[in-house]
């Protein structure tokens, strides 16, 4: 599996990339396979979110019935799910 992959419209990164700073310049710490030349906007987003305790508790209530759930095998294929998911946006 490739790092980057091309949409036709630009590429997605499939994993977080590391970079370090060296004279003012971000240096990616790991070989990245793109055309010569590639642009990339970088956006640094650690803003958390905007949900409240009683979201929040809703939201990790929900994450820890699903690895329950994953740990007992009740696990669907993610083509299947993201299928599902696609058919509900139209």
């Amino acid at each position: 599996m490739s790092l980057c992959e091309s949409s036709g419209r630009g590429y997605a990164v499939e994993v977080g990339l590391r970079a370090t700073v060296r004279n003012g310049r971000l240096v990616v710490d790991e070989e990245i396979k793109l055309p010569e030349g590639t642009e990339l906007d970088l956006v640094l987003d650690d803003e958390g979110d905007d949900l409240d305790e009683r979201e929040r508790a809703a939201l990790n209530a929900a994450i820890e019935i699903s690895l329950e759930q994953e740990a007992r095998g009740e696990v669907k294929p993610m083509e299947q799910v993201l299928a599902r998911l696609r058919e509900r946006r139209r």
